[in-house]
Parts: C-alpha cells; sequence; structure tokens
C-alpha cells in the first residue's frame, strides 16, 4: 500500500493513525500561535512578502504559479525576487543565487525552474529570511515571492496564497500521518487568494463552504515538447499514435501520464520519488522509443539525455479578475508601508 492510496481513499488503515493526527495539528497550531502572537520571532523585512504555498503534502501547481506570479509583477513594473528554501539542494553554504544553469543538485530542481522562466533573481536557503534580505542587498527588488513558504511562519509575510489540487483537493482530511494535510482545512479561514488547480464542476460543492475566501481557476496549459539537450521543439501531433516511455519525478504524475494518454499517446510509465535525482540508466530503456518527461525532471537529466529524450513543459494561467484583485491588495500594503 502506498501513502496516495491511504491518503486519497477511505482506507480503514487511516483510524489507527489518527491520533498521530491530532496530536499533529495540536502542534502546529500551537506552532502557529507562537508566531502570531511572537513569542516566536518573525523577521519582516522592508517589501511585501506573498507566500505562496499549500496545506497538504505533495504537488499542488505552485511552481507554475509562482513562475506566473513573478512574469505578470513584471509586466506590471515592479522589480518581483523569489525565494525558496531548495528542497533537494546540498550546497554547504546558504543563501545560494540561482541561475537558469546552476546545479540542481546544489540549489534544488525547482528554483532551477523557476529562474529559468521567471526572469526574476533568484535565492534560496533553508531559512528564507536569509535569501530574501540575500536578494535585497544585491538586486533592489521591490517585491518577494517566497516559494512554498505557508508553514514558514519565521517570515512574515503580507500576502497568502494557497493551491490546492482540484482533483484531489484535501484528499481524506485528516493530518499528517493519516492523511495528507500540513495543516487543518480551517487554515484557509485566513489565507487572502485559494487557487484551484483542474477545477471540476461537480467539486463546486466539495470545494466550496469550506472556506469564505474567495477561490479561483488556475489552468495549466501544456506546452509544445522540446528537446532536453537543447530546447527545440516539436509538436505533440508529431509523435501521435506513438508508444512513449513517459518519466516523472514529481508530487503527483497521474496527470502528467494521463494527459500523454489523451494526446493518443501508448505510455509506457516510469514513476519516481518526488525530487528524485537521476541516473543516466533511469531514462535509458531497450528500444529506441522516445522519452517524454516533465521539466522539473529534466533539469536534472541535461548532462546525460540523448536525442530521443523530450520534456513537455506548462504555463499557469489565472484570470482577470485574481490579477485586479492581487494589485489592489499590492498597492494598499505599499502604500500602508510607505506611511510608515
Amino acid at each position: 500500500m502506498t501513502l496516495n492510496t491511504l491518503w486519497y481513499s477511505q482506507h480503514p488503515l487511516r483510524f489507527a493513525l489518527i491520533p498521530l493526527s491530532k496530536l499533529f495539528c495540536a502542534i502546529v497550531k500551537m506552532r502557529r500561535f507562537a508566531y502570531k502572537h511572537d513569542l516566536l520571532t518573525r523577521n519582516r523585512i522592508s517589501v511585501p512578502v506573498i507566500i505562496v504555498g499549500n496545506i497538504t503534502v505533495g504537488g499542488t501547481g505552485k511552481t507554475p504559479l509562482v513562475i506566473w506570479l513573478g512574469q505578470f509583477l513584471k509586466k506590471q513594473g515592479f522589480k518581483p525576487g523569489i525565494v525558496s528554501r531548495g528542497y533537494g539542494g546540498n550546497a554547504k553554504k546558504w543563501p545560494q543565487s540561482v541561475l537558469n544553469n546552476s546545479d540542481p543538485r546544489l540549489v534544488g530542481d525547482e528554483s532551477v525552474l523557476i529562474a529559468k522562466h521567471s526572469g526574476c533573481p533568484v535565492a534560496v536557503a533553508p531559512q528564507r529570511i536569509e535569501a530574501a534580505q540575500s536578494l535585497l542587498d544585491k538586486t533592489g527588488c521591490n517585491i518577494i515571492i517566497s516559494d512554498d513558504g505557508l508553514q514558514h511562519y519565521a517570515l512574515h509575510r503580507d500576502i497568502e496564497i494557497v493551491v490546492v489540487d482540484g482533483i484531489r483537493c484535501y484528499g481524506n482530511g485528516h493530518c499528517l500521518p493519516a492523511g495528507p494535510l500540513r495543516e487543518s482545512v480551517s487554515r484557509l479561514e485566513y489565507i487572502d487568494f485559494l487557487v484551484v488547480k483542474k477545477f471540476k464542476k461537480q467539486l463546486l460543492q466539495k470545494m466550496g463552504g469550506m472556506t469564505t475566501v474567495q477561490e479561483f481557476q488556475m489552468q495549466n496549459h501544456f506546452k509544445p515538447l522540446r528537446h532536453v539537450i537543447d530546447d527545440s521543439i516539436v509538436q505533440l501531433s508529431a509523435l501521435h499514435n506513438h508508444a512513449v516511455h513517459a518519466v516523472a519525478g514529481i508530487g503527483h504524475p497521474t496527470q502528467f501520464f494521463n494527459h500523454l494518454r489523451e494526446q493518443g499517446f501508448k505510455v509506457h510509465c516510469h514513476e519516481f520519488p518526488d525530487h528524485h535525482y537521476y541516473k543516466k540508466f533511469d531514462i535509458q530503456f531497450d528500444d529506441n522509443l522516445p522519452v517524454i518527461m516533465t521539466e522539473k525532471d529534466a533539469v536534472k537529466c541535461r548532462d546525460f539525455a540523448k536525442i530521443q529524450h523530450w520534456y513537455l513543459p506548462i504555463e499557469a494561467h489565472l484570470p482577470q479578475k485574481f490579477c485586479k484583485l492581487l494589485l489592489h491588495k499590492i498597492k494598499r500594503i505599499k502604500d500602508g508601508k510607505s506611511v510608515a
């Protein structure tokens, strides 16, 4: 039995773990209370901070949203900087600046992806305040976006955006370890924006009524296939009805595999753990079939990829109403800071 089976079904084993889940939730609430009432130190910086996070374990689509936010705010005249923990990175010194050609083994795979597409300065550190201060000192950015920082209360935040997978939602509704929740669903009552990926009409009732925060649908659009080696483009239709190997080391690879099937591929699935660091033999098979992976996987495979290796980029799109409300909230925050 996998954790997904436990967390996203009504498996009876969850009952044995519920006492531990209640203890976990109690500790999380106490920690949040301590930061809220200054019993633990919250670090403030001189510019607004936007947190992008989730309340469940695993992939919900935060990275495409962070990239979209960076691009959007630049178009509006801001100078955004992006910080992250650098999950999976093993650099010996922090903070680390991230470029589009940085080694993901040092700074993490998602941060390289963000640096490649956002056009924003990116810094990573286990203590996000260090990464944020580094960007302020070196780049003169006037707004900070924190990737996956909802539970990192040591960094004060002005805006909280939570991303939810509209297909899997909140799993069985329990906190770790019985369920996938990092915090109880009631946490959503205190956020600013709830962004739902892959929203389905039949889930309106399930998603609604759990929070008074307005929900916004995020559409992830798949772009043309690109070669891992040189980023050259080919349309998916060029490989239509072709058998392919599909490689994914992400939080929820099923959606990626299903999309390839919907495009008419006969898919041989190869699932790896989230943030898996690939070896050459992981993506080489005893045939000449094309190998399609996510872009998050591709940044870790460039050094040993071959001509049959492709990746499928995705791009987030948010509704105009979300854009308008976000800008309005940022303006109010910046006006308040300038008065102070």
